[in-house]
């Protein structure tokens, strides 16, 4: 199947149907477009999001299936709520979204590249700048030790990335985020791809049009409260 190649200077250009995304590699949509404001909510709210390569042109994904939280299954293990009953770390909301996301942006390993390049980088601030993204961050003795950023739409939360220097501070802050969003009311949380720290925190995978469809239910509701702040 021949990819859909976007309009870099038309960001209203519809995206294809999600049916059309390729199985290997595994729900590759379409290839070019831009990062502005406009393309960026457009593919999100269809279930849709960008991931590259510095050498790589844009390259928009929906995968199937998709790995996703609700809310009420999160999963607190015995050790990570002892961890939080204590308070080792302290959680704030959107106190320091550019270093959240310079930090995801590091590589995980020597040698290792990373996705997050400076037009991400760019055009996620300023999404967070038009109270669109967030983030979520750790503290340890007034070090940011862990945190994660995404997007805000209805109620769902379309988690991007996360990060942590100290054991169990990005658990730690997206548990609490998790329950921020459950208390505003938020339905769906977007975890995209599997990864086995995800799933041990309640993440499961669910069909590419179950969740469209949860998409569809809950992007253009309002949560009953969505005063970012700090926990």
């Amino acid at each position: 199947m021949q990819l859909t190649i976007l309009d870099p200077n038309n960001p209203e250009q519809d995206f294809p149907a999600l049916n059309r995304a390729l199985l290997e590699p595994d729900g590759l949509l379409a290839i070019g477009g831009c990062l502005s404001k406009k393309r960026l909510l457009n593919a999100y709210r269809h279930g849709i999001f960008p991931w590259f390569n510095p050498e790589d042109p844009i390259l928009w994904w929906s995968p199937n299936p998709r790995l996703v939280l609700f809310p009420d299954k999160l999963y607190i293990s015995r050790s990570l709520r002892k961890i939080m009953r204590k308070q080792i770390f302290s959680v704030t909301v959107d106190q320091a979204f550019d270093k959240v996301i310079a930090a995801c942006a590091k590589p995980r390993k020597e040698g290792a590249g990373t996705w997050i390049t400076k037009e991400i980088n760019d055009a996620y601030n300023e999404l967070h700048r038009l109270g669109i993204a967030h983030s979520a961050e750790a503290w340890l003795n007034g070090e940011l030790v862990g945190g994660l950023y995404g997007l805000a739409m209805g109620r769902v939360f379309f988690g991007e990335s996360m990060f942590h220097t100290a054991t169990d501070a990005s658990k730690v802050a997206f548990a609490s985020l998790v329950g921020q969003l459950k208390s505003w009311n938020y339905q769906l949380i977007d975890c995209q791809m599997h990864t086995p720290h995800l799933e041990s925190l309640g993440a499961q995978e669910i069909e590419r049009n179950y969740f469209a469809a949860l998409l569809d239910q809950y992007c253009d509701v309002l949560p009953h409260q969505s005063a970012w702040q700090s926990l």
